[in-house]
């Protein structure tokens, strides 16, 4: 990489923290972070993809650590907190890619449906932003990234409780670019399409929806969690230092129709 690029993308000398980021789109994301240089940590519930994913970019010669944590519970989001700032010191970037995807129909959904949806799709973002956003701020540089969805702006497919939850991701997202403004703390969020990953693999179980939703694309298929590898880059970099409180895209164009 020249010179120029490296100032604008490279990520070397950067701690990230991802969670959520041994599967899917948080997946592609810590690959993509920890290749463009940051000393990952990923986080996420299950050992065994974790240590795969760990696996394979140290096996790359990345610097990455998992760290297994459960953020259904505030005391679990505390714990994943000090965690995740313990291998590289406190995170630089932070990406909240970890999400439940509860959706019975509406009228069954119950309390402890949505207790559960916003605990981790919306409490833990936030706490682990407000926890790391303190030093960002101190050290004048960070990034919170947020994966959101389609469903914080239009309902399809039954959105449910976990389209409230994006949409209160969005705003959280708005209400944290104001609050760390000027201090070189920026926050934004990924608004995916359909992605082929594990969190909607009972969706994928139906070729013909499956085929309806990559027609509703510009560019004629569903996503993969690969493609947000450049988006992720540029919001973790310091390229994007004058981007902040923006819902940026990957979705093939569904969201112009």
């Amino acid at each position: 990489m020249n010179s120029y690029l490296a100032d604008l993308f490279s990520l070397e000398g950067r701690t990230a923290v991802v969670t959520g980021g041994s599967s899917g789109i948080g997946r592609g994301i810590a690959v993509a972070l920890a290749k463009a240089g940051a000393s990952t940590v990923i986080v996420a519930r299950g050992a065994d993809r974790v240590n795969q994913t760990v696996e394979e970019l140290t096996d790359a010669g990345c610097r990455a650590v998992g760290v297994i944590g459960d953020l259904s519970t505030r005391a679990g989001i505390h714990a994943v907190a000090d965690a995740a700032a313990e291998p590289y010191g406190a995170p630089d970037i932070l990406v909240n890619s970890a999400g439940i995807n509860i959706r019975p129909p509406f009228a069954e959904i119950t309390e402890d449906d949505w207790d559960a949806t916003m605990t981790v799709n919306a409490l833990a973002p936030f706490l682990l932003g407000q926890r790391y956003a303190v030093g960002m701020a101190e050290r004048g540089y960070g990034r919170l990234i947020h994966i959101s969805s389609q469903q914080a702006h239009r309902a399809f497919v039954g959105s449910g409780i976990y389209g409230a939850s994006k949409g209160a991701v969005e705003s959280l997202m708005r209400s944290e670019a104001e609050a760390w403004g000027g201090t070189g703390v920026t926050s934004n969020t990924l608004v995916p399409g359909f992605v082929l990953t594990p969190l909607n693999a009972r969706l994928q179980e139906d070729p013909e929806k499956i085929a309806t939703l990559a027609a509703r694309t510009m560019i004629g298929r569903n996503g993969l969690p690969s493609d947000f590898a450049g988006a992720a880059v540029f919001l973790a970099g310091a390229g994007s230092a004058y981007v902040t409180g923006h819902s940026l895209f990957v979705d093939g164009g569904m969201s112009a129709h």
